[in-house]
């Protein structure tokens, strides 16, 4: 399966965050197009063509916008979450960093879609370059004509974009806490129903998708559902970032259909780094089922992946390879997210917390008979009882682990993680790893 850069297509380009650069490769036809469309067809071309939302749990996204309720009168938003910050998701802030105008024009179609005036991005706040880059192409965008006040075929619609930086908590990537941020609120997750479709941003209809959701409309719009159904497979279309990272030849992002394998995905990046071979891979970022070798020749398409244990979520590949301990990787992945839980519910204020302590425990061989017991029963215990995703995020990795790698989380129990896997021989680049 070859890749089929679209999102990416320019970023070779030079200066290909510019307006000037965009409209050079076809950018805001789509956008000219949308404007011939009828009530609820770009709704329905979207339904048609099969997208999926890109942010992990994979929603069709016409059927999305097609929830929200009928007009009557006051406004209508979309909310754009750029609140990318997972560990080892990077594919959001990369496109924005290098082709921005993609995006605003996917939020104009959506709006013209959904019959909004204004679109929001919550963007996380510590990319200060991107957001400087981001307002930048909305400036563009308006002194070009392209969106403001007045704009379109008759110049009497209103296509308004605010780009919003957040203050940098993960959880404000759930939807409902993002909106509460957005509103001035503390980002905590709101309790649904209501759902964001019927009082989403001011308790006002609102359509919530991620950055490349958003930014793959202008494809469908200007190539047709018929090109994106012909990407991908018959359960997931189009084409997606995979994003590969760890001990690869060439980490970086990849862009191609849904359904490609992650051996193929490897062979693009030139494999694992010479003189090593992949122990486990993380297919969805850090809150999903661990895969092993075994797996490399899984579909990664939403229903393949599912099948096989784990979720495509964020497409976020990060390999692995001998010399890493699982213990090692999940004891950070698990102190990121007692870190970031908002602390609303209890399963998760107080589970994560446990995790941590007893990850710690068997990190430093100190680890006390019976702790992987404990910590399997405690990530059970969270995992579908917390308010919000983030509990099954920070759950997940603990029973994966220690389902494929049981063997490893009791050797905590005599001798430190370091001791069998010396960090010295997992890094990249050896003054990083030199005493």
């Amino acid at each position: 399966m070859t890749l089929t850069p679209v999102i990416s297509e320019i970023w070779d380009q030079e200066r290909s965050w510019t307006l000037e650069t965009y409209k050079k490769n076809h950018g805001y036809e789509a956008l000219e197009t949308a404007w011939g469309y009828g009530e609820g067809e770009l709704t329905q071309l979207m339904k048609d063509a099969g997208l999926a939302g890109r942010g992990g749990a994979g929603f069709p996204t016409g059927l999305k916008w097609s929830f929200l309720p009928a007009p009557d009168g006051g406004p209508r938003y979309l909310v754009v979450n750029a609140d990318e910050s997972e560990p080892g998701t990077c594919k959001d802030i990369p496109a924005l960093m290098a082709n921005p105008h993609t995006l605003l024009e996917g939020m104009a179609i959506c709006l013209l879609a959904v019959g909004g005036h204004h679109g929001f991005v919550y963007l996380r706040g510590e990319v200060v370059h991107v957001y400087r880059r981001l307002m930048a192409a909305v400036r563009e965008a308006k002194e070009a004509g392209l969106i403001g006040k007045g704009v379109g075929p008759n110049g009497d619609y209103d296509l308004d974009i605010t780009v919003h930086a957040g203050a940098g908590a993960y959880i404000c990537g759930e939807e409902t806490a993002l909106l509460d941020s957005l509103e001035g609120k503390r980002g905590q997750p709101r309790l649904k129903p209501p759902f964001p479709a019927a009082e989403g941003l001011y308790a006002r209809p609102t359509v919530i998708n991620n950055v490349e959701t958003i930014s793959s409309v202008p494809g469908i719009v200007r190539h047709g559902k018929e090109w994106f159904q012909d990407l991908g497979t018959e359960s997931a279309n189009g084409h997606g970032f995979f994003s590969l990272s760890g001990h690869v030849t060439n980490p970086g992002q990849y862009e191609a259909p849904l359904g490609i394998t992650g051996r193929e995905l490897l062979e693009y990046a030139g494999g694992i780094r010479e003189g090593h071979n992949l122990k486990f891979w993380a297919v969805g970022g850090s809150s999903a089922p661990l895969f092993t070798p075994d797996h490399l020749d899984v579909p990664l398409d939403y229903n393949s992946v599912k099948e096989a244990g784990s979720m495509l979520a964020t497409r976020a590949l990060m390999m692995f390879d001998e010399t890493v301990s699982v213990v090692r990787v999940i004891s950070r992945w698990t102190d990121f997210y007692q870190h970031e839980s908002c602390g609303k519910c209890t399963p998760c204020r107080e589970g994560t917390f446990w995790m941590r302590q007893i990850m710690h425990r068997l990190e430093e061989g100190k680890g006390q008979p019976g702790d992987v017991d404990l910590l399997y029963e405690i990530a059970g215990n969270i995992q579908g009882r917390s308010f919000c995703a983030l509990g099954d995020a920070a759950a997940t990795p603990i029973k994966s682990g220690i389902e494929l790698f049981r063997d490893e989380f009791e050797a905590g129990y005599t001798t430190p993680a370091r001791e069998l896997f010396p960090h010295e021989k997992s890094t990249l680049f050896s003054e990083v790893g030199v005493r």
